[in-house]
């Protein structure tokens, strides 16, 4: 066994090369190298999300969620406007379906205040100027530092500046061992290392584990379905969202615009059973489905959500048509018949703790032996990826 790199990354989507490119740019002679099992980038979360550059206000004001959405907002349009990557400036405002809501969106208000995010109240006036097409109840929430831009571009341009940096991206290279010193991958077999950073997503928790950490958490994945308009281009012009149930960790179901105009209904939080669940039984892993099976009786009883509802308003969005209908109370206007162009469905790599039966809301870092591993990095975590990178990476040096 040869010392091969002096830092091994398992997971090459956005938040993986993320901490390999804050590496580099805070020790550039180390010989990084990043481990992806898929043959192409941006295969899981980090090409199948919104592409939604988040302002940081939904969170509250001590997590790191709040901190480093923020500060990821900004890094994120900086690098794109380094690299050429198209951002478009679509703002969006949050809308009221129900007056009984209208503390919940006076409550992000203040938040986004607290946590520094410019935002602004607006009545239905001043939404009628922003939006025509959404409607509210009394006020909205009008966010201009939300924009949009492609995830599956910003990946490429990543891995590029990684190589650029020095860096090295093993692709087809599937990591199936890993502990202290060492990692092993399919592609290049076991080799020594000084640090592994664990990135792995829907997998963090089976990686962390191999290093004894994080031993009472699973990976409890949920599954999201996306639906394109058929809509000309820039009829819909900011990102509309709902008024989010704070007992879950899920913004509800939304109308985003592409980065090139387009509108697009979703996303869903329906359970999946197993991690790569995206479509019919592709990819089935019956292990994982029982594995999965075994803890949703924890989950179910969790005394911090509201899991019966979640249950009966995600299930039923299978159904395009009643997704679509969900998402009229925004946008009335909106026509089933006009979303029938499915989107890449994703699958959110949620942490549970097992022992409480929580949903973990924010960001999980946690540091082993030669190790440190991202065991909760869901959204916005593609706007925030850079930030966590620098955050995570400075940690480690600065230890």
């Amino acid at each position: 066994m040869t010392h091969t790199a002096d830092v091994a990354v398992i997971g090459g989507g956005i938040v993986g090369l993320a901490l390999a490119d804050a590496w580099l740019r805070q020790d550039p002679t180390a010989r990084v190298v990043v481990h992806d099992k898929e043959d192409h980038l941006a295969e899981h979360a980090s090409g199948r999300n919104s592409g939604v550059l988040h302002a940081g206000f939904y969170y509250a004001p001590e997590s790191l969620k709040a901190r480093l959405t923020r500060q990821g907002n900004q890094l994120l349009r900086e690098f794109c406007h380094e690299r050429g990557v198209e951002v478009r400036e679509t703002g969006k405002v949050v809308v009221v379906t129900d007056e009984a809501q209208l503390p919940s969106l006076r409550e992000l208000y203040r938040r986004g205040q607290a946590n520094g995010v410019e935002l602004e109240l607006v009545d239905e006036t001043g939404l009628a100027e922003l939006e025509p097409l959404a409607r509210t109840v009394g006020q909205a929430l009008w966010s201009p530092n939300t924009a949009v831009s492609s995830p599956s571009a910003v990946v490429e341009a990543l891995a590029d500046r990684v190589r650029d940096r020095g860096g090295r991206i093993a692709m087809s290279s599937e990591v199936t061992g890993a502990g202290p010193g060492w990692v092993m991958s399919a592609k290049e077999g076991r080799s020594s290392v000084g640090h592994v950073i664990n990135a792995a997503g829907l997998y963090a928790d089976r990686v962390a584990h191999w290093f004894g950490v994080g031993e009472e958490y699973r990976m409890l994945p949920f599954k999201g379905l996306y639906w394109y308009g058929s809509w000309q281009p820039g009829r819909l012009q900011r990102h509309v969202y709902p008024v989010p149930d704070a007992r879950n960790p899920f913004l509800g179901v939304h109308l985003t615009v592409t980065v090139d105009g387009r509108a697009k209904v979703g996303p869903t939080a329906i359970p999946a059973m197993w991690r790569e669940d995206y479509s019919g039984f592709g990819g089935f892993d019956g292990s994982e489905a029982w594995e999965i099976a075994r803890l949703y009786p924890r989950f179910l009883f969790s005394k911090h959500h509201n899991v019966p509802g979640l249950m009966r308003t995600e299930l039923p969005k299978y159904n395009r048509s009643h997704l679509v209908r969900q998402a009229q109370a925004l946008v009335p206007s909106l026509d089933p018949a006009d979303f029938v162009e499915k989107g890449r469905p994703g699958v959110r790599a949620q942490l549970l703790h097992v022992p409480t039966g929580r949903l973990e809301m924010d960001f999980v870092v946690r540091a082993g032996d030669q190790s440190t591993h991202v065991l909760n990095a869901v959204s916005p975590a593609w706007t925030s990826a850079l930030a966590v990178g620098e955050h995570v990476v400075s940690g480690i040096l600065d230890a």
